[in-house]
Formats: structure tokens, C-alpha cells, sequence
């Protein structure tokens, strides 16, 4: 990443020695510790901090949190409990390795220039010149950003991976081919055209870097090991994937092919990806890693497979065309695994509240989880007749009157009890059979996360449930396979309404299954998937934040038609949201039962290998049928934002 400012390293230091004082000092466990943190921001407001830098010792939850224009490095320190693990301090740049507590992890390289003369000499090492972040910030609107993603790879591949460019996209090198210094080769290349692949010149804002060192532990050459403490509170975690915003998305993918041998692993069609007037394409490439054996910490640290998948927009409205518009191409976002994405979200929510720093997080409707409605009311939690409509609808206005749910969304309030509940509905409730009572009492409480609760049934207990959502926690089910995914807000953003990049963290829930020898069976890299309904979640979420973004600033600026505006669009993506849901389920489900059918075709002959072939050929059907029902939806909800664009 380049910034524009970073400080000195006894700034960083300070701040990791307050975060461990105060861990130290304050025992915190964020899986059974209350969600009130009023106690934890008064120790840490009332802590002495004569030790500690000024600006570490003024940091205060008193101050109110703004996401744009924060130290991306701070936001790590204390956000995730990461830590600055090594350095470069050179004569025109200064960099800085952050890492979590696991260094082999994933490793977030964080520079920016010095204020120095222009008569400064060139930096020994060429990935560390200032050049490099000219060339960014020129091709990417003067702002910060992601600049290249890097890769670890075997002795020798560098020239291999040369020779591939050199042959078949040559536009694409930079001219200063492979730099070897201490015993370790460094390539970097461009990596996407301007436009069309092989026509155009090549984009020169985002690089690949492949780093050949089989015996250095830093990632690159010139950095300085610096020692880090790290406080007991935060969590390894490792590379997952990594997103690009691109102009021509088969292009990358064809340059990806030609040089590293990548080949497409999922596409997500316009039909899938589509936000009212925005939308995207979207292919997930990769190398061929080969299957792991799902054991222990195997699954979570096992970094072999790369994922890239790519987004080109097909509009010219949405996030995906205004980040590209805006900054160019580049690389949209970064994913990194946990063990325990729960705890993990709920440590950084609760240390942002405890501290003022560290991440805010996408806004993901409350419909997404489960709301009240009188639907709700109309069976019990086995399936069976609970209330007739006037019944349903009868009680659900009093939950409304009462504050159980809120008017119109139905949106429930987390931490509510069954004996608040029951109060709250005492007029409603007496002289009815217990039984029925009993049982309205249990639909209630789980409306707060119903829809997560017909995926994952009794796997998780409701205080998971409600950890989820309180955390704003985005699950999917690929087969056996759970997939756990929160997004950032914006970081290295300097205004508001910016487009810049963000992170995405996630939990991979592998299937336990077992091989015909008792020993746990090997499991594919990315089990999971990739989110398909979560994906539709995410470009649909970025699109509500921005309206609700407007309607602050519409209402600051008393513009009420701008503010009903914003509030419509709120509430379109929402509706887009809730309808698509159970079609991206329907395909979801498809295309996991299609993926094993393939598999098993592999082995199978004679008359199995035909049966096989026809369950598979039926559920090709059942997706094609999904996806054309989802466009069929997002044709509605386009139709819909035109007109509402249009004034209508």
C-alpha cells in the first residue's frame, strides 16, 4: 500500500506498547465479554500516558470516529492488534512491514515518501524508490492506494515467469527486468493494458511482484527486523484472495493464463453481480493447488492456492465503473482468513468503541439476517400452524406500538429477553393457551435472525447468532462448506465519497468429511466458495452506504427531495436484496451439487457414469433456471432506479 504520510517507527512502537499496557491490564475475552464497553473506554481514557508518544497519549474514545483520512497503520495496531514487525528507512521512502501474530501470514507492505531534497540519491533497492509511488499516484489521481500485490515463488521462476512476458506481453515489463540483491530475485511487472490485451500499452498504477528468497523470512530484501510485542488479544491471519477493478477483465485473465498458467475458477454473471443500474461481471481465477487434508490449522494457513477474481463493470453507474473513473485500475480489495471471524469482528468493534481507532464496517441491511413480519407469526419453530392472519397481523402492530420491532422494517432489537418480550406483548398474550404463547414467544426471538437460521439450523447457538449480526457478519453455505465474510469500510481514504480500497476478512468452515481409509479426507483450497449470495450483498451493500451517505448530506444541506431520494434508493437495494436472496440459495445449492456430480464423474464408467451425468446435466438446469429468474430481477430493480433517476 502507499499512503502519502507515514510516521516514525517510535510513533508505532508507543502506540503497541499503550495497546499492551492495556491489554495487560484489562483481561478480554471477546466471545463472552458484554457488548457494553463503556467500562473498557474508561480505562483506557483513564490510563497514564506520560510514557507513551503525545499523539498515542491524546488518542480517546471521547473523540468522535471518522473513517476518511486515518493512519491505515494505526487502524491495524489497534483495530486488529497487528504489529510493525520490520522496516525499510531509506533516503527518499520509508516503509513498514505490518503483520498479525503469525509472520508468515499475510504481510501488508505500507509505504510513502520522505519530504527530502530533490538531489536525494536513488534508493538502492527498486521496489523502495520513489519512483515506484510517482508512477502510482500519477496513474491513480494523485490518491492512496493498493499498489501491487506480491508473490513468494519457487527457485527459478522468476526467469520462467520472465520468459512468459517477455514472449506474449512484452508491453506489460516495466524495462529494469529481474533485480537480485543479497541473494534474492525481485520481479515486477504491470499488470493490467491500458485497454484491449496485447493492443494497448500497458496500465502502469498496479504491479505484480514475485519474490524468489528461499532463505530470508522478510518479504523483501532491505527490510530490518524490529521487535514486536504482540498483546494476546488478536488473531493470525492469512492470505485469501485479492480483487481488481479492471477495464477489460478477459484480457487480465487471458495475461494471467499466458504467463503464470492461471485458469477461471468461478464466474459470476451480470444476472448475479447487479445493483439497480450497476452492473458487474466478475470471473475468480487461480493456479492449481494441489487438495489439502482438512487437519488441525491445515485449511486456515495453507497460502498454496491463489484466488484473483476479477471485476469489469458493464454500466456505467455503481462502484465498480466509479472506483475505475475515479482512480483507474487497481486493485479493489484484499482478503484474509481467521480461525474465528466472530470474535475476531467483535474484537475490532469493541476496541474502535474502547479507543476511537481502528475499522468501521460495510452497512449490511438487517433484512439481510431476518426481520419481523406477520409471515413470521404464522407457524411455530416446528413447521406447524402458529396464528391465522388477523392474529399474525394483530400482534405484529403491537409489536410495532410496543418497540419490540421497529414500524415498517420489522427490525428487532438484539438484546431483548423472552421475559421483556412477554411484557411487552402481555396484552396480547392473556388468557392464550401457554403452549401458543411459548411458541410465539420463540418465532419472535429468532425473526432477529431467521434467515441465517434456515441455513445453518441449530449449528450455532442464538448467542452466535445475535454475535453475527450485532457484527454485521455475512454467512454462506456452499454444500457442508461455511463461508463467515465482513468488509471494511474504505481505508486510505481522504473525503468522503472517495472511492478507495478496503479489506475483507473471512472464516473458511471446511466439511469434516472422512476418506474411505477413516483418516479425514482431503478438502479443495477455498472451501466455501466465494459468497455467491454474499457477493450480490456486497456490490448491493456499497450501494446503500453511498444513499445513506446521501442522506446526511442531503439533510446537512436541507435538500428533503435529495434526502427522499437517497432514502428511496435505501430502500430499492434493500427490497432488490430481499428478493434475490432465496434465488442466489436456489443456485448456490445447484452449483454445489453440480461441482461434486463433476467430481464423482471422474472415476465413474458404465451406467453409473450415465446416471451421473443426467443428475448433473438436471442440476446445470436448475442454476441456468436461477440465474435467468435473477436476471428477470435485476432487470426489475434497473427499470426501477432509471426511472427513479429519471424523476419519474
Amino acid at each position: 500500500m502507499y499512503c502519502k504520510d507515514l510516521k516514525p517507527l517510535a510513533f508505532y512502537k508507543s502506540l503497541e506498547s499503550r495497546c499492551n499496557d492495556f491489554a495487560s491490564s484489562n483481561p478480554y475475552d471477546p466471545v463472552t465479554k458484554s457488548l457494553d464497553t463503556s467500562d473498557f473506554a474508561s480505562k483506557w481514557n483513564s490510563m497514564p500516558v506520560e510514557t507513551y508518544a503525545s499523539e498515542v497519549a491524546a488518542l480517546s474514545s471521547d473523540k468522535k470516529y471518522i473513517s476518511q483520512g486515518r493512519d491505515v497503520v494505526c487502524q491495524l495496531i489497534v483495530g486488529l492488534g497487528f504489529r510493525v514487525t520490520a522496516t525499510y528507512d531509506g533516503s527518499n521512502t520509508l516503509t513498514y512491514l505490518v503483520t498479525s501474530p503469525d509472520e508468515t501470514g499475510v504481510q501488508y507492505v505500507v509505504s510513502s515518501r520522505k519530504p527530502v531534497p530533490s538531489t536525494a540519491p536513488e534508493e538502492k533497492y527498486q521496489h523502495f524508490d520513489a519512483s515506484q509511488l510517482s508512477t502510482f499516484y500519477d496513474a491513480h489521481a494523485n490518491r492512496a492506494g493498493i499498489s501491487l500485490l506480491a508473490f513468494k515463488v519457487a527457485e527459478g521462476a522468476c526467469e520462467t515467469i520472465l520468459g512468459n512476458y517477455k514472449e506474449k506481453h512484452p508491453n506489460l515489463l516495466p524495462g529494469y527486468g529481474i533485480k537480485e540483491y543479497e541473494g534474492c530475485k525481485v520481479l515486477e511487472v504491470y499488470a493490467y493494458y491500458k485497454g484491449e490485451v496485447k493492443v494497448t500499452q500497458a496500465d502502469k498504477g498496479t504491479m505484480l511482484r514475485f519474490v524468489e528468497s528461499q532463505n530470508s523470512s522478510l518479504p523483501l530484501p532491505g527490510m530490518t527486523k524490529v521487535d514486536a510485542q504482540f498483546d494476546g488479544t488478536s488473531q493470525p491471519t492469512y492470505c485469501d484472495h485479492w480483487v481488481s477493478n479492471v477495464v477489460s477483465r478477459t484480457g487480465f485473465l487471458d495475461t494471467l493464463e499466458d504467463t503464470l498458467g492461471f485458469t477461471p475458477k468461478v464466474d459470476f454473471n451480470a444476472g448475479v453481480v447487479a445493483a439497480g443500474e450497476a452492473q458487474i461481471e466478475s470471473t475468480v481465477t487461480g493456479n492449481a493447488a494441489p487438495p489439502i487434508t482438512n487437519t488441525g490449522d491445515n485449511g486456515l494457513k495453507d497460502q498454496s492456492q491463489v484466488y484473483l477474481p476479477i471485476n469489469n463493470a458493464l454500466s456505467p453507474v455503481g462502484h465498480v465503473h466509479g472506483f475505475i473513473k475515479e482512480l483507474g485500475q487497481g486493485v479493489q480489495h484484499v482478503a484474509s482468513r481467521v480461525g474465528d471471524l466472530i470474535s475476531f469482528i467483535q474484537r475490532a468493534n469493541d476496541y474502535r468503541k474502547v479507543t476511537g481507532e481502528g475499522f468501521t464496517f460495510l452497512n449490511i441491511p438487517r433484512s439481510y439476517y431476518g426481520v419481523l413480519q406477520p409471515s413470521n407469526l404464522a407457524s411455530n419453530l416446528n413447521g406447524d400452524d402458529l396464528l391465522n392472519p388477523s392474529d399474525a397481523a394483530s400482534l405484529f402492530k403491537l409489536c410495532e406500538e410496543s418497540g419490540v420491532c421497529t414500524e415498517l422494517t420489522g427490525e428487532m432489537d438484539l438484546s431483548i429477553t423472552r421475559d421483556v418480550l412477554r411484557t411487552k406483548i402481555e396484552t396480547w398474550t392473556s388468557g392464550k393457551d401457554s403452549k401458543i404463547v411459548d411458541d410465539v414467544v420463540e418465532v419472535i426471538m429468532r425473526a432477529r435472525y431467521c434467515n441465517l437460521y434456515s441455513l445453518l439450523r441449530d449449528h450455532m447457538s442464538e448467542s452466535s447468532y445475535i454475535f453475527i449480526v450485532t457484527n454485521k457478519i455475512l454467512i454462506d453455505v456452499q454444500g457442508e462448506d461455511l463461508l463467515f465474510q465482513i468488509f471494511t469500510s474504505n481505508i486510505l481514504q481522504e473525503c468522503v465519497g472517495d472511492e478507495s480500497p478496503f479489506f475483507e476478512y473471512i472464516q473458511r468452515v471446511c466439511s469434516e468429511c472422512m476418506g474411505p481409509d477413516g483418516c479425514p479426507a482431503k478438502v479443495k483450497p477455498g472451501c466455501g466458495g466465494f459468497g455467491i449470495r454474499n457477493f450480490l450483498t456486497l456490490f448491493l451493500s456499497i450501494e446503500v452506504s453511498k444513499a445513506m451517505q446521501d442522506v446526511k448530506d442531503c439533510t446537512a444541506a436541507g435538500d428533503q427531495k435529495g434526502v427522499d431520494n437517497a432514502n428511496t434508493r435505501v430502500s430499492v437495494f434493500t427490497d432488490q436484496l430481499n428478493e434475490a436472496n432465496p434465488i442466489l440459495t436456489d443456485i448456490s445449492d445447484a452449483m454445489t451439487a453440480e461441482g461434486k456430480l463433476v467430481d464423482l464423474l471422474i472415476n465413474a464408467g458404465g451406467a453409473e457414469k450415465g446416471e451421473l451425468e443426467r443428475k448433473r446435466d438436471e442440476q446445470a438446469e436448475k442454476k441456468k433456471g436461477g440465474n435467468e429468474r435473477l436476471m428477470e430481477c435485476s432487470l426489475k430493480y434497473r427499470n426501477i432506479m432509471r426511472e427513479l433517476r429519471e424523476g419519474k
